[in-house]
């Protein structure tokens, strides 16, 4: 089924394969928000693993996906070769660092609010955190699209759609980890459902525009995938693995985290 999904792919232009891509991201969000519909509470074991799922999942994705493809491409040797990620990395982390100081938002398990004061509603500040931590998933997926559309060697449909199906595959407990809370705080199941799909739309959005900035500047792509990573590995650092942990089931994460792992690296040497 995937060699189909790939051939399809290869067949229509990057940038809507991109928007293709990263809608389907976003659809596993809304399938895990939907949850809401049928269950009034969830098991916070299976919770926990899942969010370490997601944790292993992105790491692994930021290292074979993203950082390894941005050396591979990069000119000159040691140093040299290594620098344009380097760069990349430290802008993405230090791109996430910025709007986590500066937007208010608050994260899921958690009750202090980061960022700036504000008297926004905490619903509106939970689905502003984990929005923000969409960000740099949807860039993965379109600068890995729009390297393909600039004809670079070391990008690959397959690898931008083995990413895409990871991402998918994380994004399913967080559409969870949105609407079930929201739930909770006493929402309805239409707008918790809402709210939750609500919080992966940036995905789309972001991975056309990737794709787009890629494809008319593709020396930026190194700089761009490094940029992601980093990105994705502050989310991880900074509010994946210590929501994880809330519960102290650091166990069933900690087996979550290696099993995502292990899945995402499979998906991108077997397809990639």
């Amino acid at each position: 089924m995937l060699d189909n999904i790939i051939h399809y792919f290869e067949s229509i232009n990057p940038i809507l394969a991109a928007l293709y891509a990263t809608l389907f991201t976003w659809s596993i969000t809304a399938l895990g928000a939907a949850f809401v519909f049928f269950f009034k509470s969830y098991n916070k074991n299976i919770m926990d693993s899942m969010l370490g799922f997601t944790g292993g999942v992105m790491v692994a994705a930021s290292i074979w996906s993203l950082l390894i493809p941005a050396i591979d491409m990069s000119e000159g040797e040691r140093f040299t070769k290594v620098m344009p990620s380097v760069i990349g990395f430290l802008l993405g982390a230090g791109f996430l660092y910025a709007i986590d100081q500066n937007y208010p938002h608050l994260h899921i398990h958690f009750k202090k609010v980061e960022g700036v004061k504000t008297a926004w509603q905490k619903t509106t500040l939970m689905i502003l955190a984990i929005t923000l931590h969409n960000i740099p998933e949807g860039l993965a997926v379109g600068v890995l699209f729009g390297g393909v559309a600039a004809g670079i060697p070391e990008a690959s449909i397959a690898g931008a759609v083995s990413l895409a199906v990871g991402i998918g595959l994380q994004n399913f407990p967080e559409g969870i980890a949105v609407s079930m809370p929201l739930r909770r705080m006493g929402m309805s199941r239409r707008k918790s459902f809402f709210y939750g799909q609500l919080s992966a739309i940036v995905e789309p959005i972001a991975g056309v525009l990737g794709a787009l900035a890629v494809t008319f500047f593709d020396p930026l792509l190194p700089y761009a995938l490094a940029f992601a990573a980093g990105a994705m590995l502050f989310v991880v650092v900074e509010e994946v693995i210590p929501e994880a942990q809330q519960n102290k089931n650091s166990d069933l994460s900690t087996l979550g985290f290696i099993l995502g792992f292990i899945v995402m690296m499979s998906l991108d040497v077997a397809l990639g």
